[in-house]
């Protein structure tokens, strides 16, 4: 079981480094695209980031639904299952944003993207509390 807590933390940080930077990126590759009109390395490495996350971002799926397994589902494991779910939301929503990104369209401003990016932020610090805590 260490190895797969081990597993699933380190997919987790994997993910969580995108959920942070990509909303970010989409701020700078929408200002780059302005200037040059052409989709450049910004935007390479805006998509490269979310794809290459997708994939951590399963594994830390599958290692943590089966922890929860060993923690019998506890209530505090469907709590964080449910805020991992609505993560996962916001990072489908990521999604969507990158492809229109690659298609030239940039339909959220920046104050828009600051503030999808913080929500991220204020989700992880309700499933880090959950699990720390274990509140139910």
């Amino acid at each position: 079981m260490a190895w797969v807590k081990i597993i699933h933390i380190l997919c987790v940080m994997g993910w969580m480094t995108s959920i942070f930077a990509v909303p970010r990126a989409l701020i700078y590759w929408k200002r780059e695209y302005a200037e040059t009109q052409k989709f450049g390395p910004l935007g390479d490495l805006t998509r490269r980031l979310y794809r290459f996350s997708a994939g951590l971002m399963v594994i830390a799926l599958i290692t943590g639904i089966w922890l929860g397994t060993q923690w019998a589902f506890d209530t505090w494991v469907w709590v964080k299952l449910g805020l991992v779910g609505l993560l996962v939301i916001h990072y489908m929503m990521t999604g969507g944003m990158v492809v229109r990104a690659k298609r030239g369209e940039f339909r959220e401003s920046d104050f828009y993207l600051r503030v999808f990016n913080e929500i991220s932020v204020v989700g992880v610090i309700a499933i880090l509390w959950v699990v720390v805590v274990k509140p139910f």
